[in-house]
């Protein structure tokens, strides 16, 4: 794991939460606190692997304004490399959540528009060619527009790199319908798996089956704080997140489960294991107020998974 070369593509913005400090009140004033840092479900990965002790490179859209020196910042502190598409005369993409006094959310808004300027033109650089090139994985989320995802994953494809992605949302994730078969790996909740199936199901151990015929080879399913499912090459197994006796923000678990997973496959473990290493890194992420936690190690990681309960073989 150690020392190996991760490309991610994908969103790196500023991420707005306001919390509401009691009961929730629909339609109405309510009492909260407002924080502000750098985000983004490529970014947030990106930074957990860095600390992780992988030698990461971060590729995303910018607009030329403070909010950007923010998330510049930020990738300098996790020790991302990093090699933004800067726009001088546009505004950095953000996210802005309400969440409840829980730490769950309420609602969220996204201004991404700057993200649809990442064309598929841009990866024919020869800079670009040379990330992927170069990379033992390749990492994306659904921010990128849908024919640039597929010129990506086609891209990795013909250089025989692995390539996951992370689903973001619900309305997202559909952008890459039609590139399943490329993909190792797809992060997503089951909000995001039944938009990208038009599916349901009544257990969730129905899902590998239903994902892999919609395309997808590999992939790994979250349902909060009940048992996340991985699958790959006809083998499925769940994993339960041990309990929380506090929980600071659920915003990042799910791209921190992603890069605690991700780890672990670099380093060759077998499929149990990673999706362990995944759900580990989400509980080290839920306990703290930041989308990315300072805490974030190797070492913690390590003393983590030994929180968490073997995983369940379901096929």
């Amino acid at each position: 794991m150690t020392g190996s070369k991760v490309s991610i593509f994908g969103g790196a913005h500023i991420d707005r939460r306001g919390r509401i400090c009691g009961a929730t009140a629909p339609g109405a004033s309510n009492p909260g606190s407002w924080f502000e840092e750098a985000g983004g479900g490529g970014f947030n990965a990106a930074r957990n692997l860095a600390r992780l002790g992988l030698e990461v490179r971060m590729i995303s859209p910018r607009g030329g304004d403070a909010a950007g020196d923010t998330v510049a910042e930020a990738a300098a502190a996790a020790g991302v490399i990093d090699n933004p598409f800067v726009f001088l005369d546009r505004k950095t993409p953000s996210y802005t959540a309400i969440l409840e006094n829980d730490g769950n959310l309420v609602i969220a808004l996204a201004d991404m528009d700057l993200y649809r300027l990442f064309s598929p033109r841009r990866l024919q650089q020869r800079a670009m060619r040379e990330v992927v090139s170069s990379s033992d994985l390749v990492v994306t989320d659904a921010n990128l527009p849908e024919e640039t995802l597929a010129s990506l994953i086609e891209r990795a494809a013909q250089q025989a790199k692995p390539i996951a992605a992370i689903a973001i949302s619900p309305a997202k994730v559909v952008r890459l319908a039609n590139s399943l078969a490329g993909l190792s790996f797809l992060f997503m909740n089951e909000a995001e798996a039944r938009a990208l199936t038009g599916s349901d199901v009544t257990e969730a151990a129905e899902w590998p089956a239903l994902l892999q015929a919609a395309g997808l080879s590999g992939g790994v399913i979250t349902r909060g704080g009940r048992p996340a499912l991985a699958f790959r090459q006809g083998q499925a197994v769940a994993v339960t997140p041990p309990a929380l006796d506090a929980l600071g923000d659920v915003t990042g678990a799910g791209d921190a489960l992603a890069a605690g997973f991700l780890a672990a496959f670099l380093g060759g473990e077998p499929l149990d294991v990673c999706l362990r290493s995944g759900v580990a890194a989400a509980g080290i992420t839920v306990r703290s107020p930041l989308a990315v936690s300072e805490k974030m190690s190797r070492e913690m990681l390590a003393e983590a998974i030994r929180l968490v309960p073997p995983a369940e073989i379901l096929s």
